[in-house]
């Protein structure tokens, strides 16, 4: 067949391996083939058996052969092959070999734990040494537990997961880990020893706020381990839970995510990995049956590894040479790997913080969280430490207690997270906006660390429900995070069922009381996730599976509202942390409003599911709901002018970016958000739930400007004052590090949140202008904004039927724009100057007229010197003259003025640039002396 290519085999939704996570994995494969060729048929084979004919569809499709049964250590290869329509078959793909890795029966494994701790949290080390059957051809080791663990079979790791089993809610179910350990047993002597190391992890840790922070889940760890021998007769036994030991004074000697992990060299013991080892001081295991009400998965999920290594840029060590401040140029979430040489006794220390205060680490934002790991010497030489089970949020990190010269390739930083893969990929002629999208690069490998957390460095780090929301598409634009986020979707619906359908703010939930509210843009994540991964990678399954969630969210929400349709009551967090508010939960955008418009957001989209999942009912009743709380929406806040009473930017984008209002008014109300804005000096004036939309809303509402004046702004508070400030993740606040370096005085100032960063999904889809517009980029939008800033802009994404790709640069006959277009996919093509057409696969070429800039000027009611300043905008000493007038008022005003100018050298300035946040009065003289020196 012509150059037809199957590629891209995949069992089940991960990425990192190839792995059956359930007896009927779903199955997906991308295609190389000529732009021309279209498929009609696919054919899969199982293990070089019969093959299973299905229809072209290439992206999670069902199992079609037999349930697989073994579980457990069964490798398997499947091919697959497609037909096109002129029914001529490919060749076969390449072989894609699997292991089957699931539970085939109820976990009964007890748990081991440590028969007399000595205090709470106490580190449990665990050995046990067996000797096998000689007809054993085959062994799996099963694990999971209560806290974070790693497991050895005769000295060698088993794999290279990072805080297994990871977090997922532990009063419902633990997560397992299946590994086939057969290469690791010793064959010639049919020994096994088996080795665990763990602590507390997420199990024990204290959660809450200042005093009220405490255990959640239990006081101790506990581990339970199975190991399934297979025989050479086809047998399977399983060994008993007898025979574990305990180390009594395990060299791991306290270990906690906030605070850190103590190792003691001195109390390692040499040998305890391997046969022969004496332990017959050391204390038996503590059994303890397992829990009757948590259920014990596999997830189809990627698990946490460390991804990369980063050196330092600098070391800084001070005169008396034991101490070492090391830069890694770069925050990031991790641990450090050090090489020293310690004298026993001597107590090497590793601190971290995110930034520098007066040369020294900054440690107030980390609050209660120590983040602090120390390691005691025995004096043997020189060695590699690294923590076990420490993960930290830093940058900077101070390493006390050396005995000497500490050299940059003595230490290195290890980046930990989700081992995620990489899909999209944003660059452009501006660098401070690349900076920008590297950041939130960053920001989301150190958040998506097994679940999708706040912030990585503080005495927090949980799965706000919000923030996991409004950042999840720019975690689709970057990541293939359909894993992830559908194993953290699983924990949020068995939390939801806890809480009476209420969805908590913070999943896993062990905050309690705290976070069991009804938060709009919070338990909306129950709905706009998994629309999400319906949209991004065509999992509807997902969709499908969350829809009783969906409903049960629905109707809370319906429960929580006025028989008026609205929903003004109770504790809303609201449009959290708007910059110009005085405080997190006090942004100027009404919280009734934000409530309403997220109920109708949520009402529709969970309709959709509900139809989707053959919940008939479910779907008319969410409907209505849409229908009146929509009906009571517009009534409340929405004049018959387009304006909001609620008169803030972020209930503008809401009702823009969500429907809201009548055709008719949209305009008006998209000519009120740039109207806002510039009043604002186009700074941010947005908080979490309004950053994510605006730039969409302003953009379909045709204020292309304004869009453009607020992305590219660079004073405080906006997207790239922080990259002006040497950010290099995002930060939590816009105005976290004050101009003058100081922090921000709140007790809220992490610098690497992902909340902001929601702004690389904008950058994806409205710069690079690719979208999806039917499920896993089946079809969809090339549609670039080509801002005025920007002289060239690119955007790959890996879809799930292969790469798609814009690019476009300015030259001097136009806008030269290429596209590329997966197989399997078209693309509707909306280009400024021409009517919109379709593209089918394959690379294209256009030739695009540069736009001229937009001029939608304000109605009458609002215009000011704005409406006579076009036939100024090229006039000689303009923008001398202007500037010399702000300066009377305000230095700052007018220099942000004249570093705009110099950043659109070469181009026509526009009225809007006047429009900078000056009182009227000073407005008022610039129209003045505009108008004389028009003559």
């Amino acid at each position: 067949m012509r150059s037809v290519r199957v590629t891209g085999v995949r069992v089940g939704r991960r990425r990192d391996a190839a792995v059956a996570s359930s007896p009927t994995p779903p199955v997906s494969w991308t295609v190389d083939a000529p732009p021309d060729w279209r498929a009609r048929a696919a054919a899969l084979r199982l293990d070089g058996g019969a093959e299973h004919r299905i229809g072209p569809d290439p992206v999670l499709r069902a199992w079609p052969f037999a349930p697989l049964t073994a579980g457990h250590g069964a490798a398997h290869r499947l091919e697959v092959r497609v037909q096109g329509d002129d029914g001529e078959w490919s060749e076969w793909s390449d072989p894609l070999p699997f292991v089957e890795a699931f539970l085939t029966e109820d976990w009964s494994a007890p748990l081991l734990r440590h028969p007399s701790p000595g205090g709470p949290a106490a580190p449990l080390f665990l050995r046990r040494e067996l000797r096998l059957p000689t007809d054993v051809v085959g062994a799996a080791l099963l694990t999971t537990a209560q806290g974070v663990h790693r497991v050895f079979v005769n000295g060698v790791e088993v794999d290279d997961h990072v805080l297994k089993p990871g977090w997922t809610s532990y009063r419902d179910r633990l997560a397992a880990t299946v590994t086939d350990v057969t290469a690791l047993l010793r064959r010639e002597q049919q020994v096994a020893v088996i080795t665990v190391e763990a602590a507390g992890g997420w199990f024990t840790e204290r959660y809450g706020f200042g005093p009220n922070a405490a255990r959640f889940y239990g006081e101790q760890p506990g581990v339970s381990v199975r190991l399934l021998l297979r025989h050479a007769d086809g047998r399977s036994t399983e060994i008993d839970a007898e025979g574990w030991r305990v180390d009594p004074d395990p060299p791991l000697v306290a270990s906690g995510l906030y605070a850190g992990e103590d190792w003691d060299a001195r109390r390692e013991k040499a040998g305890w990995m391997r046969s022969g080892f004496d332990d017959s001081a050391w204390p038996p295991a503590l059994v303890e049956a397992f829990p009757a009400d948590v259920a014990v998965e596999v997830l189809d999920a990627e698990p946490v590894r460390r991804t990369a290594h980063l050196t330092p840029v600098s070391v800084q060590q001070d005169l008396h040479g034991d101490t070492a401040i090391v830069d890694f140029g770069q925050n990031l979430v991790g641990r450090l790997r050090l090489r020293i040489d310690a004298a026993e006794g001597a107590v090497i220390t590793l601190s971290h913080a995110e930034i520098l205060q007066d040369g020294a680490l900054a440690t107030r934002p980390l609050r209660a969280a120590t983040a602090t790991d120390r390691f005691v010497g025995d004096g043997s030489g020189t060695r590699e430490v690294e923590p076990a089970f420490a993960v930290h949020g830093f940058r900077y990190a101070e390493i006390s207690g050396l005995s000497g010269p500490l050299a940059a390739g003595d230490v290195r930083a290890v980046v930990v997270g989700s081992d995620v893969r990489r899909t999209g990929w944003f660059t452009s002629s501006d660098p401070l906006l690349n900076r920008l999208h590297e950041n939130v690069v960053w920001s989301l490998r150190g958040n998506l660390l097994s679940v999708p957390t706040d912030c990585p460095q503080r005495d927090e780090r949980l799965g706000w429900t919000g923030d996991a929301q409004v950042f999840a598409p720019a975690a689709a634009s970057l990541f293939d995070v359909d894993a992830f986020f559908g194993a953290w979707l699983d924990d949020l619906a068995l939390e939801q069922r806890r809480n009476d359908g209420v969805v908590p703010t913070v999943v896993p939930d062990p905050l309690g009381a705290f976070s069991a509210v009804a938060a709009a843009g919070w338990g909306d994540a129950v709905t706009t996730v998994p629309a999400l991964l319906a949209e991004r990678y065509a999992d509807a399954d997902v969709r499908r599976r969350l829809a009783p969630a969906m409903r049960d969210w629905v109707e809370a929400c319906e429960r929580l509202a006025t028989d008026d349709g609205l929903w003004e009551r109770g504790f809303q967090y609201g449009d959290w942390l708007d910059p110009t508010a005085t405080r997190p939960d006090k942004a100027k955008t009404d919280a009734g409003l934000v409530a309403g418009a997220y109920r109708v957001r949520s009402a529709r989209l969970g309709a959709e599911a509900l139809r989707d999942a053959g919940d008939a009912a479910g779907a008319a009743e969410a409907e209505r709901v849409a229908e009146h709380a929509t009906t009571a929406f517009r009534a409340a806040y929405l004049t018959p002018a387009g304006r909001l009473l609620s008169d803030a930017p972020t209930a503008y984008a809401l009702v823009l970016a969500f429907d809201l209002a009548p055709p008719a008014l949209r305009p008006a109300l998209g000519i009120r958000l740039a109207r806002l804005l510039r009043a604002g000096g186009y700074r941010l004036a947005t908080g979490f739930l309004g950053t994510p939309l605006v730039l969409d809303a302003l953009l379909d509402a045709g204020q292309e400007f304004a869009a453009e004046r607020l992305l590219f702004q660079t004073a405080c508070p906006s997207w790239l004052y922080p990259v002006t400030m040497g950010a290099t993740t995002v930060w939590e606040r816009p105005d976290a590090v004050r101009p003058d370096g100081t922090l921000h005085p709140s007790g809220m100032v992490s610098l690497n949140h992902c909340a902001f960063g929601a702004v690389a999904d904008v950058l994806h889809r409205r710069i690079g202008g690719l979208a999806p517009t039917a499920p896993g980029y089946r079809t969809m939008r090339i549609s670039p904004w080509f801002p005025s800033a920007l002289d060239h802009a690119e955007v790959v994404q890996e879809t799930p039927f292969g790469r798609a790709r814009v690019r476009w640069e300015r030259r001097g006959d136009g806008i030269r724009l290429s596209a590329e277009v997966a197989v399997g996919t078209r693309a509707e093509v909306r280009l400024p100057d021409r009517p919109r057409f379709e593209a089918g696969p394959g690379v294209h070429e256009w030739l695009v007229q540069d736009p001229a800039p937009a001029r939608a000027d304000p109605p009458d009611a609002e215009r000011g010197v704005d409406a006579d300043l076009a036939v100024l905008a090229d006039a000689p000493g303009v923008c001398g003259l202007v500037s010399r007038i702000l300066a009377e008022h305000s230095p700052e005003i007018a220099a942000e003025f004249d570093a705009y100018i110099r950043w659109v050298p070469g181009r026509a300035l526009r009225p809007e640039l006047i429009a900078v946040s000056a009182p009227p009065e000073v407005i008022e003289r610039v129209d003045a002396a505009l108008r004389a020196a028009a003559g």
